[in-house]
């Protein structure tokens, strides 16, 4: 025990209580500072508890997109193959006929003619399509006066209807009262009939869809040019690049991911062509625009042979899968995702 202190001029004040020699633990503090008088906390859950919590919440997030895709992809593509197993005139009961439409498919030379119209389209307007965005989002990437106005302008054909689209530029190149004859006349230069000759009239269709996408996919190539660091630019700078290296050695290998996805999204549409060559040419003339999903379409609902257009969409289907395989093995090595 201790001698109780003194006061300090009011009286005496008791000092502290005595101790025990040995102190027990006491009790952890509330927020009012007396002793928490809360129940334990029960014991937490397993991480694999958590872990299958968690994997129900994000399936959850993403069933009505999952839903969709299955319901509206792989559920129309697995139909679609079914079909190429059947001759089926749509009002009649359908007939099991085995590997006859592929059979029939690879003897028929308007199907490979179509497949290689196709070819010929996709060459026509990707690589113009493809440079020309380019071009246009490095133009629109520069502190301009009105840069946004003309940013919104261009991507103002991708928002109208195909149809609508067709029917103009259907106008447009009318071989008497179009606007493209009568601007060469003035110069002199008799316009050919450009719908109606089997030279020009696939590269008319593809001009008309690269003058549609290009607004479009510039956007996806300026959003790229925007996130490139501006620090690489100032070192290729100061190590005496001139802009044509920069670009080359700069640029365009960290656009890789942004034209990875233009190039795939463009040639999967490109391939599927058929609002422009349905209104403008309707396949002609002479079978030069027919694309093979033109050719699928007149399968279908012109002659009703479901069956036979169920194999020509598969066909159509392996070869867009097949190019989209390539373009996944050739960017899979020359793509950088982090710039950090």
């Amino acid at each position: 025990m201790t001698a109780p202190r003194s006061g300090s001029g009011l009286g005496a004040h008791p000092g502290p209580a005595p101790t025990p020699d040995v102190e027990e633990p006491a009790a952890p503090a509330g927020p009012t500072g007396t002793a928490d008088s809360r129940p334990a906390r029960r014991p937490r859950r397993g991480l694999r508890g958590l872990r299958g919590l968690g994997d129900l919440h994000a399936y959850l997030f993403i069933a009505p997109s999952l839903f969709g895709v299955l319901a509206f992809l792989l559920l129309p593509v697995l139909i679609v193959l079914v079909l190429s197993f059947f001759d089926w005139e749509l009002l009649s009961e359908p007939t099991f006929v085995g590997l006859d439409n592929y059979r029939r498919m690879a003897g028929d030379g308007g199907v490979w003619r179509s497949l290689l119209v196709t070819v010929g389209y996709v060459l026509l307007c990707i690589p113009l399509q493809t440079v020309l965005a380019m071009v246009l989002a490095l133009l629109l990437n520069q502190r301009l006066a009105g840069v946004r106005f003309y940013r919104a302008l261009y991507v103002v054909p991708w928002m109208a209807t195909p149809i609508v689209l067709g029917l103009t530029w259907k106008w447009i190149f009318d071989p008497r009262d179009g606007v493209v004859n009568n601007v060469l006349a003035l110069f002199g230069v008799t316009g050919p009939a450009w719908l109606s000759d089997p030279t020009w009239a696939l590269p008319a269709i593809a001009l008309v869809n690269v003058w549609q996408y290009a607004g479009y996919n510039m956007l996806f190539f300026l959003a790229g040019l925007q996130g490139i660091p501006r620090e690489l630019y100032d070192a290729a700078a100061v190590d005496g690049a001139a802009p044509v290296q920069r670009f080359f050695r700069v640029t365009l290998p960290l656009l890789n991911p942004t034209m990875f996805f233009v190039l795939v999204t463009n040639l999967i549409g490109a391939f599927q062509v058929f609002d422009t060559v349905f209104v403008m040419t309707d396949g002609g003339p002479s079978h030069r625009t027919e694309v093979i999903n033109f050719k699928i379409y007149g399968t279908a609902f012109r002659e009703f042979d479901f069956g036979y257009a169920s194999a020509l969409s598969m066909l159509l289907f392996v070869v867009i899968l097949a190019v989209t395989l390539v373009q996944v093995r050739f960017f899979a090595k020359r793509t950088t995702y982090d710039l950090s």
